[in-house]
């Protein structure tokens, strides 16, 4: 059994048991219900939203909160004296899947 959770603007294909990383979520050491599935797998038998599927939640238990792998933007243009360098680190939210209700 899976399912098909759209969070943070991405879609996670999840099963129970895994644990994944999403965008940040304003919740601390507790736990989520993702409302918006899109596409539940059972014995077989896929059921599909428009775009949701009515009444399918998913939940989740939140494991950690923390920052990705620093990633550097350098601007660059030649022959015009024009450097920038930048850091930027995500910040995104450790979930377990508990329980796909469908």
């Amino acid at each position: 059994m899976y399912a098909i959770v759209k969070t943070g603007g991405k879609q996670y294909k999840v099963a129970e048991g895994d644990v994944i990383f999403v965008e940040k979520l304003d919740v601390e050491g507790e736990a989520v219900t993702f409302d918006e599935v899109l596409l539940v797998s059972k014995e077989g038998s896929v059921v599909v939203g428009s775009p949701a599927v009515a009444g399918a939640t998913v939940s989740a238990k939140v494991l950690k909160h923390g920052k990705a792998k620093k990633i550097i933007v350098y601007k660059y243009k030649s022959k015009k004296n024009y450097r920038r360098k930048q850091g930027h680190r995500q910040p995104y939210t450790q979930v377990q899947i508990e329980k796909i209700n469908a």
